[in-house]
């Protein structure tokens, strides 16, 4: 697209998608749409947007044509990827455009950021002053605007930072903290000053102390403050930080910071005790998925409790033993806040008071019983309990306590009150033979529950319960899945708008199908759609559900029985996923091999070009691990239909034997290589020679001579293959050109039979009984092998898996009589004196090691 000839069009389609006149607007969004992988388009948008003489609504537009356009085409591997010529022009422009007028628009740089800062912040204090709030909150939006832009120009733009204090802004102790080392004593100071002593009281907002926690917290555990194991090499400025933090943190100060945390922080407010009295679940929500902890009091010093007490757990464990020490006795001579704060901290601080508490016997001696207490007023340590046992039950808790807390969590199961909170960890850190017996009544319950609850936080939290307890105890859930299974449809018709609620739903449905196994073709009608919707990249849910969809898909085909059509159907999404080259596409290559396992003739004769077609764009720009996991696909297809997937996978193989031919020098890929082109040249000989012809005339060689050439490079770089699977097909495979009486088979005759060696040396084992050789790749299909208590019962595609072995030759065929019979043929082929002749070019010791292995024959 020229930017001269075009810019006039582009402004004009611009204009006219702002209009309010739909007969205007949807030709000109169709006619961008279009121009979107059109080379020089997003060149033109930027000439368009730099013209601050142009409307501001055509201006904005093009900002976001052109913003959606380099999120989408700014990588190389991206489909219609922008020229490297074409962004450099593109970073040239945007750095040019520091004047911008229209505070949307606007990035600028640091001293007109901040001149526009202060002006926009008097001008709004004096318009507070005089009374003018409506054009107060125009400067004050102006004011946090150019503040925004402030702050990534402070904690970005300087590579010496500490040379102008213009820019000591508070996120700067995160990205330069040396620079901030002068700072720290004061910063201390004033934090604790106001947050932890009677300085501060009745004079803080809450936004102001999660500030000063959040200075204290980056401070405490900042790593470059944390001097080397060794004293003597950690650098001045970490000990000089060091030395400041160990002068500041005295004992008496961290005692107060502990005690005050606790006892003033932790405490609930009584907003909080009205909402806990008035809705429960909301509550629990509250306090589970609220705002980041940066920005909300509560997980905000829960956050600074945990790295204050991990720094210092020497001096605070005792103040917090202390604690616990004054909670022995009658429960109800405590206040019921005292007790929650806590049991709030002592769970909190799980991992550090390990060694400091015998967390089994204040199980049975006291927390027990306060779970068995029935005052309404207790619901609330109830709830606390019981999340505390949640963290302490993965650190210290005896497996014989287990059965008496299953028994427990029956009860508090039917009081919803109780249950939605933090506490899953109680259910799902288990041993499934302790947990069996209460798996029936536990997962009906939870069933109730889920069915229950409102909130989608709620409904999140028991559906990863759920997950956890089909996971742990796989096959054993079949009998009590049956009201789950007819819900689950309804629960996802209902959670539409609330796309982390499905993601929820499709981890659900992954553990139930691994758990259901076979049977999880009678959840089709409702599974293949979700799985349809979850990685349907032209569906804007795919964002959130695509990596759980892709993971749903998956052990969809691992556990199906029979591929149905509508199974099938669903890889029509596959070439828009693999163009998107995403972090997912491991998985999408796992989903082909699925398909190629459930029934390899169906899904390649259907998708098997199109799918080529995909494999090709990905190879010419993609890393050498991508490389190896498209060419293990191919290889897969090779091995379960070579007569049909070599023609299917023909454009892709002339590279690959140019690999094996230039000496590809990255092993791993070199092996991939080798095991590709193995697999042809056992299974397909005539598919061999024709690609063998073929690449003869493009290297303007003999067949013959190329056929050496890469039987040579083959020996050379065996020790590339590393798998002993690989390696005994590259011995059948190089075996198969024997019988010979070709003259540059004969020559390269030694390196084949010093291959066969290796792989021998690889796959032979001897009986010590008998003395004699078995090769160990050999497979029985009446072999079933036996479960241990912990290994999982083999799914659908396990199964096929094996019967796909018992037909490949590295499975069926001895490698050991094998090569006796192509010694035999060629000795018959030669004669006598002749082969004799060809077995005096092998080194003494291969022939050595060779009768070794034959003898017997």
């Amino acid at each position: 697209m020229d930017l001269q000839s075009a810019g006039s069009v582009v402004l004009q389609a611009l204009t006219q998608a702002t209009s309010q006149n739909t007969a205007e607007l949807k030709p000109a969004e169709e006619q961008l749409r279009q121009w979107e992988t059109q080379p020089g388009f997003y060149s033109v948008l930027l000439s368009i947007f730099n013209n601050h003489l142009l409307d501001v609504n055509v201006r904005w537009l093009a900002v976001l044509y052109f913003k959606n356009g380099i999120d989408r085409y700014w990588r190389r591997v991206a489909p219609h990827a922008l020229s490297e010529e074409e962004k450099s022009s593109l970073r040239s422009g945007l750095i040019t455009n520091f004047n911008e007028p229209v505070n949307q628009l606007a990035s600028s740089i640091y001293s007109f950021a901040c001149s526009l800062w202060t002006h926009h912040t008097d001008t709004f204090l004096l318009q507070i002053h005089c009374g003018d709030q409506q054009e107060a909150l125009s400067s004050l939006e102006r004011t946090l605007l150019s503040l925004k832009v402030l702050r990534k120009l402070t904690v970005h733009g300087f590579v010496e930072p500490q040379e102008n204090m213009e820019v000591m802004l508070l996120d700067f102790l995160e990205y330069h903290p040396f620079p901030f080392i002068p700072l720290i004593q004061r910063c201390l100071e004033f934090s604790v000053s106001f947050v932890f002593t009677a300085a501060g009281d009745g004079l803080l907002f809450e936004r102001f102390i999660v500030q000063c926690m959040n200075l204290i917290k980056s401070i405490v555990k900042n790593e470059a403050y944390r001097p080397d194991k060794n004293i003597e090499d950690s650098k001045p400025e970490v000990l000089e930080a060091h030395k400041i933090k160990t002068a500041f943190f005295t004992h008496p100060t961290l005692t107060e910071i502990a005690k005050r945390l606790v006892s003033k922080y932790f405490l609930l407010t009584e907003e909080e005790l009205v909402m806990w009295e008035e809705d429960p679940e909301g509550f629990a929500v509250e306090e589970t998925g609220g705002d980041s902890w940066k920005y909300s009091l509560r997980p905000c010093t829960e956050v600074l409790f945990l790295d204050i007490f991990h720094s210092y757990s020497q001096t605070l464990t005792p103040v917090l033993l202390e604690m616990m020490q004054n909670l022995q006795g009658e429960i109800f001579c405590f206040s019921v806040l005292f007790l929650f704060v806590v049991y709030n901290a002592v769970g909190l601080a799980a991992y550090e008071l390990f060694d400091s508490v015998d967390f089994d016997q204040w199980f049975n001696n006291q927390l027990l019983g306060e779970l068995q207490v029935t005052h309404n007023r207790y619901k609330l340590i109830r709830r606390r309990v019981i999340w505390l046992i949640g963290q302490w039950i993965a650190v210290k808790f005896k497996p014989e306590l287990r059965p008496l807390l299953y028994e427990v969590i029956l009860t508090l199961l039917q009081d919803p009150d109780l249950v939605v909170s933090k506490s899953h960890n109680t259910v799902n850190s288990f041993r499934t033979e302790q947990f069996l017996p209460y798996l029936e009544c536990i997962f009906g319950l939870l069933f109730q529950l889920l069915q229950q609850v409102n909130e989608c936080d709620s409904k999140m939290q028991v559906l990863h319960v759920i997950s956890c307890v089909i996971e742990r105890v796989s096959i054993q859930i079949r009998p009590y899945v049956g009201c789950l299974v007819q819900y689950l449809p309804l629960l996802w018709k209902q959670s539409e708008d609330h796309n982390m609620l499905r993601c929820a739903i499709l981890t659900t449905l992954i553990h139930l199908v691994q758990g259901l196994g076979a049977e999880s073709r009678n959840l089709y009608p409702f599974l293949l759609p979700v799985i349809q919707l979850s990685t349907d990249v032209s569906q804007p849910p795919h964002v959130y559900l695509l990596e759980d969809g892709l993971e749903l898909w998956l052990v969809t085909l691992e556990n199906s029985p029979a591929l149905t059509p509508e199974l099938l159907r669903i890889f029509q999404n596959m070439s828009a996923l693999f163009e998107l080259s995403s972090e997912n596409v491991r998985t999408c290559f796992q989903i082909v091999n699925a398909y190629t396992y459930l029934s390899a003739t169906e899904f390649l004769q259907n998708y098997g070009e199109g799918l080529c077609r995909s494999f090709c764009e990905l190879l010419k720009d993609i890393t050498n691990e991508g490389q190896v996991q498209v060419l293990k696909v191919v290889e897969i297809a090779l091995k379960v239909r070579p007569l049909l997937a070599p023609h299917l996978f023909q454009p892709i193989l002339p590279s690959v034997f140019r690999g094996i031919i230039d000496g590809e020098r990255y092993p791993v890929v070199m092996s991939v290589y080798l095991g590709v082109i193995g697999r042809v040249l056992l299974q397909n000989s005539s598919f061999f020679t024709a690609l063998l012809s073929q690449m003869a005339l493009e290297f303007n060689q003999e067949m013959d001579q190329l056929l050496g050439n890469m039987i040579e490079m083959w020996v050379d770089r065996m020790d590339n293959i590393t798998q002993p699977e690989r390696r005994k097909l590259s011995s059948l495979a190089l075996l198969s050109l024997l019988p010979s009486d070709n003259s540059v088979i004969q020559d390269k005759f030694c390196g084949i039979i010093n291959i066969c060696v290796e792989a021998l040396h690889d796959v032979m084992t001897e009986d010590p009984d008998t003395g004699t050789f078995k090769d160990c790749m050999l497979m029985n299909g009446l072999e079933e092998p036996k479960l241990s208590d912990d290994e999982e019962p083999p799914t659908e595609q396990d199964k096929r898996r094996k019967l796909l072995a018992l037909e490949d030759p590295v499975h069926t065929v001895s490698l050991q009589q094998c090569v006796y019979e192509k010694l035999k043929a060629q000795q018959l082929l030669m004669g006598e004196s002749g082969f004799q002749a060809l077995m005096e070019t092998v080194d003494t010791e291969i022939v050595r090691q060779l009768q070794e292995f034959l003898h017997g024959f």
